[in-house]
């Protein structure tokens, strides 16, 4: 008797613990399922035109003499502003900034002989929506040259930059396209893994870019009138079956 008992607890205890495993197992099979999910992205592109060029035309006058130097960056100060204005430009889109003087022989760190005492540094500012006309005008500079006006620049080359301020007013557009063409992609997997599309578990909107529409080597997004409008949205969906 107590062998029979014994023998009855035993496949009791083992039925228990095989159904617990496969309850434990299909329980586990539904969670992994009800978790499967795809990443996909979408991309959105605009190409637009810059609604705004800011050109600083900067001139350097040396000399030993103040007031000498102070003359030769003034007669250069005309010059630049009046070929702005035979280009179209108006007083309200010419900036004439402060000069920057700089008498090496105050400095307190100079060493050696100093051929030109008096460095001054002026620039005239141009801020204008008309990115045709400053285009036309920056490959008109060599006029300037002509009358003895070098233009420098302590940062590289004297260059409109021509600029894209209108990037709100596609976003709406633009973020709709990309998360349809998301939804486009992730539906094409889930119907190439035999499952459906459920839906969206986690969703992250990408940076707005704008990039050269030209993407030459050396070329920056401020040099080119064209550019290119780009957001990348990543989209994660559910899988059901």
């Amino acid at each position: 008797m107590k062998s029979i008992f014994t023998l009855t607890a035993a496949l009791i205890l083992g039925l228990g613990i095989a159904l617990g495993g496969y309850l434990g197992g299909q329980g586990l099979v539904k969670s992994r399922l009800g978790d499967r999910s795809v990443s996909v992205k979408g991309l959105s592109e605009r190409e637009v035109k810059a609604d705004l060029a800011l050109w600083a035309l900067r001139f350097v006058a040396t000399g030993n003499e103040l007031a000498e130097t102070q003359a030769q960056v003034k007669s250069n100060a005309t010059a630049v502003t009046n070929f702005l204005k035979s280009h179209g430009f108006s007083d309200d889109e010419i900036e004439l900034q402060a000069p920057q003087v700089t008498d090496r022989l105050a400095q307190a760190y100079s060493s050696g002989p100093v051929e030109s005492r008096f460095i001054i540094a002026q620039q005239i500012v141009l801020r204008s929506t008309d990115v045709d006309k400053v285009a036309a005008a920056n490959k008109d500079t060599s006029e300037l040259v002509e009358q003895g006006v070098v233009l420098s620049n302590e940062y590289g080359p004297v260059r409109p930059s021509y600029l894209f301020t209108g990037i709100a007013a596609l976003k709406p557009e633009m973020i709709e396209e990309a998360t349809k063409r998301a939804r486009e992609a992730a539906e094409t997997f889930a119907a190439d893994s035999g499952s459906s599309l459920g839906g969206i578990r986690r969703a992250w909107q990408g940076q707005f870019e704008i990039l050269p529409r030209d993407n030459t080597p050396g070329t920056q997004e401020t040099e080119q009138v064209a550019k290119t409008v780009r957001v990348v949205s990543t989209i994660e969906y559910l899988l059901v079956d």
